[in-house]
């Protein structure tokens, strides 16, 4: 595993933030223009984002993002996974190179959608991964794969969000004004930092991907299912004010497989933080999958 540094970043006052401080105008930038390396659909929008091929990996894993930002955050990530795993990175519409998209406002939107892509990319042993927002998109997607019969991840890697069909005791935001929605947020999640809260441009750039995503959240409605076969491992941040370890303990219920649990120092942006931590466990529980994927003869 790479031990290349990440930059250095301001946090809020949890110790960590949805975005990194001094990054937002570069982001913006950023996301106007981030389409290369992608697997796009018929009319040239991506959905995935292949950030370093890698056709010698045993495994892809496929990322799905956090509430109100893109594919791009996993960037850094390609440099720090074990060679073996290739990382791709799902990008919801209205965000990134999809900017000038509506955002989807709906998990039953999203869900199919993404299934479609990755099912056409399964052409090796694969993982999901979602933080948050994403976690709970990576997991509905893995229910619809098996759904499609198509093949069993061979891990499942949420992280930041409470398990269905436990509820979120906070009152619903997404239809405020935007004042009081961006207000609401930055309380729950001081989730965007004052660099981006002052450029007024760039916030109204971003501001329609997270209130279409914090509409997902809050208008999801778990359907109960039998539980997944592959291995699911949880991770949460120690001091996440929204997020408990009960919370996260409800996912033992969402698999026949092996089921663990990390808590990493944090609040609920640790994934920025914690990154080196939450890398290497996610490799070591990988190889770990593939090693036993060859004794039974699926890897």
């Amino acid at each position: 595993m790479s031990s290349a540094a990440r930059p250095a970043s301001k946090s809020g006052p949890d110790g960590d933030s949805a975005f990194e401080e001094n990054s937002g105008v570069e982001k913006c930038a950023f996301a106007m223009n981030s389409s290369q390396n992608n697997l796009a659909n018929g009319d040239g929008r991506p959905w995935l984002v292949r950030f370093r091929p890698n056709p010698s990996a045993a495994l892809r894993l496929f990322c799905f993002p956090y509430a109100g930002v893109g594919a791009s955050i996993f960037s850094p990530w390609v440099h720090r996974l074990h060679s073996k795993i290739e990382m791709v990175g799902v990008q919801l519409p209205g965000r990134e190179g999809r900017i000038r998209e509506e955002p989807f406002d709906r998990l039953s939107r999203i869900v199919p959608e993404a299934a479609r892509f990755i099912r056409n990319d399964l052409d090796r042993p694969y993982a999901i991964f979602g933080h948050s927002l994403g976690a709970l998109i990576g997991f509905e997607v893995a229910r619809c794969l098996r759904r499609e019969g198509a093949p069993d991840p061979v891990h499942l890697f949420l992280s930041a969000r409470r398990a269905p069909p436990r509820p979120d005791p906070l009152p619903e935001i997404h239809g405020l004004p935007d004042a009081e929605f961006l207000e609401e947020i930055q309380r729950r999640w001081d989730g965007i930092p004052s660099a981006v809260l002052r450029e007024a441009e760039l916030l109204q750039l971003l501001l329609p991907a997270l209130r279409a995503d914090v509409a997902v959240l809050e208008t999801y409605t778990h359907l109960q299912g039998e539980p997944l076969d592959c291995p699911i491992s949880v991770f949460g941040g120690e001091n996440d004010r929204n997020i408990g370890r009960e919370d996260l303990l409800g996912w033992r219920g969402h698999t026949r497989g092996d089921f663990r649990l990390r808590l990493l120092p944090g609040g609920h942006f640790f994934i920025r933080t914690q990154q080196q931590a939450l890398l290497e466990a996610m490799s070591d529980d990988i190889l770990q999958a593939l090693g036993r994927g060859k004794e039974s003869g699926k890897c």
